[in-house]
């Protein structure tokens, strides 16, 4: 049997290995995901230590951020680009 081999982005390598401090559970970004999305696509200060420390290591949370931040985007019938890269500069 062959194992299979994954290869990470240098993006990846380096969500994996942050420093997650201060640390929020998964619960505690989803409560507070929606006002988040909301100041980066006012392209609003947003300082939460905590939350973007989590995005950057939680692949699942990260993805419900951008799906949210699309979604959002999308509704309020403006172009997500701007908070994507704010996102993205988590």
């Amino acid at each position: 049997m062959t194992a299979s081999r994954r290869n990470f982005t240098p993006k990846t390598v380096e969500r994996l290995t942050l420093a997650a401090e201060p640390w929020l559970s998964c619960d505690d970004c989803f409560a507070q995901i929606d006002a988040y999305i909301e100041l980066l696509l006012a392209d609003a200060p947003h300082a939460n230590p905590g939350l973007r420390a989590h995005l950057s290591g939680c692949s699942a949370c990260y993805e419900e951020a951008r799906s949210l931040l699309l979604l959002a985007a999308e509704d309020d019938g403006v172009d997500p680009d701007g908070a994507l890269r704010r996102l993205d500069a988590v």
